[in-house]
């Protein structure tokens, strides 16, 4: 698996993931929001499946 999430796009994904598990967490929010596992997941892993499917790389190193 070769790094194809890097920077801002990483940062994100890792915010947004927090922010929907906390919100399932603290908040009651409903049963889908545990979805933010998935982009927690390739934040801190800097690889997405997808991407790779779609060609997509937001990584600068090679």
């Amino acid at each position: 698996m070769k790094a194809n999430v890097g920077g801002i796009d990483r940062v994100l994904r890792i915010v947004a993931g927090l922010a929907l598990i906390a919100w399932v967490l603290l908040a009651n929010g409903p049963a889908w929001a545990w979805i933010g596992v998935v982009p927690l997941a390739t934040g801190l892993i800097s690889f997405c499946g997808l991407y790779t499917i779609l060609g997509i790389n937001t990584c600068k190193t090679k």
